[in-house]
């Protein structure tokens, strides 16, 4: 193999036994994104398939998965959450050209392959690569094993951040702590559970996310949608809902650069039960009255403490994070239809959006958590009132309407909420407010309601799409008749009426129908 380029970081890792394997494994998970190339070389015996194994293993989390060794197949490959990984065992290769017989001629670009024996075929030695070289050392005991690791290209990074992780875990006193990878979204975020002697903890991954590249003067998509770039929006909001008495996770231990964090496991119970899942009106009822603490604190500040010599500002949802997220449908949901309306059509749309976004950009801004929905919200049954919500997501959050919120969560994009439950909790949610604030204006607030309601069911439609188109996530796509059916129930406020008809004429119903 060729030598290390210059500014990537070598290092040597000693594995002693199969746990520390399985660590190093886990580490390893921790780096890796679609795309990438890892190779794993050694002598026979050297712990090559060991290692390919674990890191299987910890990435389906299942201990118990059946992972063979592709000596005869020479490939196998598994669906993952974020990616697909194809295992490779080159040791049986007679020529390179059998390569195409396996389809590796040219290696798939969003998913992660991990070859065994790359040598046989260097051919295939990709330009941006990990490379894990293993070598026995039994005089240093009968499994220990000495692991060189590099990095080549856009991944000479990836070891640097291997080191950066277990110098974390290491100072929170957690390095030897077993791992367990819980299942993932459609975040590029990672957590697993690390089992502590008396109790679980939660590690969070979560590396600087690219700003991408300019879409709109100069500036990209994240950067106009205010999207969170680093940690810090959830260490802070965290620590903000939880000086409230709010029930959001207790950060313990945070590497505010890498994007690392240790958190309180606030547990697997959910608001909904059952297949498909439904809500649980109780505990749905629960998650309104929480919002409807949140709102009553007036003047929530925008400026919120990180450390003692750090602050971070909630960014205001304004009119261009708006209107950016709803040109999602046009520019992902409606080509993936054939439904690209012409330049007069589209500044149509966006008028009118402009027009109906005005009394919402009006209102007093609060905390807008932006996703406060299902997947982020836990049962926590041994606490009380509003405690009982724990909330887990939430470092985009912005500075915005109070019904945003309440949209998310009656109007859920992976949960049916049926129509006469959503009118309920939002006439629970209007009632507590006026309760407590005579000036609290219902109308007002419905209208505002339903147009935050159509314009995130508007994104919605556009992020799936894109989801499946751009990252090969079609999963995604059995949720939009249900968005649409929202979006339909949002239009039918009267003020929306420029929108409905624009809608009608423009963008027709998903495959599978609205409902």
């Amino acid at each position: 193999m060729e030598p290390v380029r210059p500014g990537s970081t070598p290092i040597t890792l000693t594995l002693a036994d199969e746990e520390a394997t399985r660590r190093f494994a886990a580490d390893l998970a921790t780096t890796l994104d679609p795309g990438d190339v890892v190779m794993l070389s050694g002598d026979l015996g050297a712990g090559k398939t060991t290692l390919a194994r674990a890191l299987i293993r910890h990435l389906a989390d299942d201990p118990e998965l059946d992972v063979p060794s592709p000596t005869f197949t020479l490939v196998q490959s598994y669906e993952m959450a974020r990616f697909t990984l194809m295992h490779a065992d080159f040791y049986r290769l007679q020529s390179e050209d059998d390569l195409a017989e396996l389809g590796l001629a040219e290696i798939p670009s969003d998913a992660v392959v991990l070859i065994e024996w790359p040598d046989r075929a260097p051919g295939l030695v990709a330009e941006d690569r990990l490379e894990i070289e293993l070598r026995l050392r039994p005089d240093q005991g009968e499994d220990t094993r000495i692991a060189h690791v590099a990095g080549h290209g856009r991944l000479s990074g990836r070891v640097e951040r291997i080191l950066h992780l277990r110098r974390f875990l290491e100072k929170a006193g957690v390095a030897d702590a077993r791992r367990e990878r819980l299942a993932g979204d459609a975040s590029a975020r990672s957590y697993e559970r690390v089992q502590l002697a008396d109790r679980t903890i939660l590690l969070m991954n979560a590396p600087r996310r690219p700003d991408g590249p300019p879409i709109r003067n100069g500036r990209s998509y994240s950067a106009i949608a205010h999207l969170s770039e680093d940690v810090k929006a959830f260490v802070a909001v965290a620590d903000a809902l939880r000086t409230l008495g709010f029930s959001a996770p207790e950060v313990y231990a945070a590497d505010l650069a890498e994007g690392f964090i240790l958190v309180e496991d606030l547990g697997d119970e959910t608001v909904v039960a059952g297949d498909p899942p439904a809500p649980i009106e109780e505990r749905y009822r629960a998650a309104v009255d929480l919002l409807v603490a949140l709102h009553g604190h007036m003047l929530l500040p925008a400026e919120l403490p990180v450390t003692p010599q750090l602050t971070y500002r909630l960014p205001d949802y304004d009119l261009d994070a708006f209107l950016i997220e709803i040109e999602l449908l046009l520019d992902w949901y409606l080509p993936r239809l054939t439904a690209v309306p012409s330049t007069p059509a589209r500044s149509a749309f966006l008028s009118f959006w402009r027009d109906a976004l005005k009394p919402v950009l009006a209102q007093p801004p609060t905390w807008v958590l932006r996703d406060f929905h299902s997947p982020n919200l836990i049962w926590l049954p041994e606490r009380s009132g509003i405690a009982r919500v724990g909330v887990i997501d939430f470092q985009d959050a912005v500075m915005g309407p109070a019904a945003y919120d309440l949209a998310s969560l009656l109007q859920d994009a992976r949960v049916t909420v049926p129509e006469e439950l959503e009118i309920e909790l939002l006439g629970r949610y209007a009632k507590a407010r006026r309760a407590n604030e005579p000036a609290f204006d219902v109308g007002q607030f419905a209208q505002i309601y339903a147009t935050v309601a159509a314009q995130r069911a508007t994104k919605i439609l556009g992020i799936f799409a894109r989801l499946e188109k751009r990252d090969g996530k079609p999963q995604y796509l059995r949720h939009m008749p249900r968005v649409m059916t929202y979006l339909q129930r949002a239009l039918a406020h009267p003020s929306l009426a420029p929108l409905k008809a624009w809608y009608g004429a423009y963008v027709p119903p998903p495959p599978g129908g609205a409902g």
